[in-house]
Order: structure tokens, then C-alpha cells, then sequence
């Protein structure tokens, strides 16, 4: 018993692709690595899903892989293992990933890497990482909750806060209600500001967006860039999340302020983007893309989870084991985040 108990210290368990696709997803072991200079071993506790990832089991998402590929870009962990020079972290301490391996603040370089493909993957036991790509998790948070912070909530809070200047009193129209949605949501609301939420879902849906503090709700089926501007007196959005995009942006110009900003985050209505010159023109609307964020924004955001006791909308928790439940889960769409726990 004490031989398979060692052996098992010196493996790690992973979710992995041998070729792209989602019907060869399989679960294998692999030596536990040992952290070289400046890396640290993670002993991972929980990864939240995003919908990138996917897009990255179905076709790569057009990136060159080695294989076998693991999938996953956001989790939650423990300091298992510090390699030499590793002067940030200590064996024993709560981290999270950045999304962006290597970016660190400002603009991202050539040597950033975006991990869950083509960097490393998160949905294993254990990940080797170099210590920059980490940050300290939220104390208030249990590494479930935390785990929905890399992607999500840095997407949310890039867009309002980072780049956004968001101020209280000001509208933020939010596209649906999934994880980065609910943050823009909640982020939104802690820093003052009013939110209008347009989504297709239910009742139950709608009624759960106004308990977390949406200000209204509209139907997507119905003239929500008209409501919207009822609803502020014939101004428009402040901010709007643009999460479905392609032609759905256009109907967000209609709805923004004059010298309004859009955030373009999402692509659930295809990679091509259908808007009006005029509507962008005239409106002196700022259009910008939002590619998650920086390491030093992510401790921001710590920090705002920790000062305001924000915790984060988890729709459904599954065993490691159940990584294929979670990803159907995670295409049928959710009310906030899908997280794998282990």
C-alpha cells in the first residue's frame, strides 16, 4: 500500500487531447514535474470553464498545439513545490493563474503565452508554471470561487474598471448572463453604476439577474436598443459588454450614448462583426476589444473581491471525473460559471 501511495505522489492526473476533438478527450497520468528556476508546482484544487475552451477541444481554435493537449486556462490552487529564485510565492499558499502567461502590465509582448492553448493546459492535478503567472487568490474565496477570477472576472473588470473608468451613476448594458456577464454585472453595481441586462433566458433567469442587482432586465426578442434608451431618458448606455457580437453590435450602437464605449468580448454570434458607419461615426462611439488583461489587473481585482466580499456566481460544480458532463453543461449555456473540482 505505502509503494502505490509513492508512486502516486510521483504522478499527476490529466485531461488530455491526443488529437483535437472532443470524442478523444481522455484521461491520463504523467510524471509530476519538478519546478525549474523562477517556476512553481500547483497542487490544483478547482478550474472554472470558459467558452474558448470549447472551441480549443473542438478544432485548436486554428493554433498550432503539441500534443497531447491539455485543455483548461483558469484555476485555483495550492504552492505544492518552489523552484530556485521563486521569491513571490511559498510552499502552502493560494494561488491563481493569469491568462496571459508573461503579461505582466501595459501591453502584452512576443513572449506572452496564452495558457489552455498553445500554452500549458489547467484541467490536471498539478501544473508547472513560471511564479509571474500567478497571483495570491482572494482570501475570501474558497479555490472554487477563485478559480473563476483569470478569465471571467478580468474580462468584466478590464472593460469596466481597467480601461472603462467606470463611475457611479453611470449605465452598463451587459448580453447575457453567463460568467463574464455576472461579473460585469456585480462589478458594475459595486462601483455604483446602474445595469441593464438584455438576455433570451427564462423568467427564473431574469429574476435571478435582478436579485444580484441588474437594474432591469429585456427580453433579447423584443426593441431593447429602444427600451434602453426610454429607460435613460434618451441618452443611451454609458458601457455596454458586448457579448454575442457579430450582427449584434450593431443594435448595441443603437443603444449606447453619444461618446459611449463598447466592449467586444464575445463572438456567440460568429467572428465577423456587422455595424453601422454611422451609427459608430456620428455616435463618436469607442469600440474596443477585450483580451482578458494583465497580471497587475488581476491583483486589482483581488484586491476589490477581498475589500467588497464579492463572490462569484458558480452555476454548477462537477467531479474531475465528469470534465464531459461539465463541458455540455458549459455548451447548453449557464447562469454564471461551470467549475471542475478536485
Amino acid at each position: 500500500m505505502q509503494e502505490e501511495t509513492e508512486a502516486e505522489a510521483r504522478t499527476l492526473r490529466r485531461w488530455q487531447l491526443p488529437r483535437l476533438g472532443r470524442a478523444h478527450l481522455e484521461q491520463a497520468e504523467a510524471p509530476l514535474p519538478v519546478p525549474g528556476a523562477n517556476q512553481i508546482l500547483v497542487k490544483v484544487g478547482a478550474v472554472s470553464l470558459n467558452y474558448r475552451d470549447l472551441l480549443m477541444t473542438r478544432d485548436g481554435m486554428g493554433m498550432a498545439l503539441e500534443l497531447p493537449f491539455v485543455p483548461g486556462s483558469d484555476m485555483a490552487g495550492t504552492v505544492a513545490a518552489a523552484g530556485p529564485g521563486v521569491t513571490r510565492f511559498a510552499v502552502g499558499d493560494r494561488v491563481i493563474n493569469t491568462f496571459w502567461g508573461g503579461w505582466i502590465d501595459s501591453h502584452w509582448h512576443a513572449g506572452t503565452t496564452l495558457l489552455g492553448g498553445p500554452g500549458p493546459g489547467m484541467l490536471a492535478s498539478h501544473v508547472l508554471i513560471d511564479a509571474d503567472w500567478a497571483v495570491a487568490a482572494p482570501a475570501t474565496l474558497s479555490l472554487a470561487e477563485a478559480s473563476t477570477l483569470p478569465c471571467a472576472g478580468l474580462t468584466a473588470w478590464f472593460a469596466l474598471t481597467e480601461t472603462g473608468a467606470l463611475r457611479a451613476g453611470e449605465t452598463v448594458l451587459i448580453h447575457g448572463t453567463g460568467g463574464v456577464a455576472l461579473f460585469g454585472l456585480q462589478i458594475a453595481r459595486l462601483h455604483g453604476a446602474r445595469v441593464i441586462v438584455v438576455t433570451g433566458g427564462d423568467e427564473a433567469k431574469r429574476a435571478r439577474a435582478l436579485a444580484l442587482g441588474a437594474t432591469h432586465v429585456l427580453s433579447r426578442e423584443g426593441d431593447w436598443p429602444a427600451e434602453v434608451r426610454r429607460l435613460t431618458q434618451g441618452r443611451g448606455a454609458d458601457h455596454v459588454l458586448e457579448l454575442a457580437s457579430g450582427p449584434n453590435l450593431d443594435r448595441s450602437l443603437q443603444a449606447v450614448k453619444q461618446g459611449g464605449r463598447v466592449s467586444i468580448i464575445g463572438m456567440l454570434e460568429g467572428e465577423t462583426l456587422s455595424a453601422s458607419f454611422y451609427a459608430m461615426v456620428l455616435g463618436r462611439v469607442t469600440v474596443q476589444g477585450i483580451g482578458v488583461g494583465h497580471r497587475r489587473a488581476l491583483e486589482d481585482l483581488v484586491r476589490a473581491v477581498d475589500a467588497n466580499a464579492l463572490k462569484p456566481v458558480i452555476a454548477a460544480r462537477y467531479d474531475f471525473a465528469a470534465l464531459p458532463d461539465a463541458l455540455d453543461h458549459l455548451e447548453r449555456g449557464a447562469f454564471g460559471k461551470i467549475v471542475v473540482t478536485l
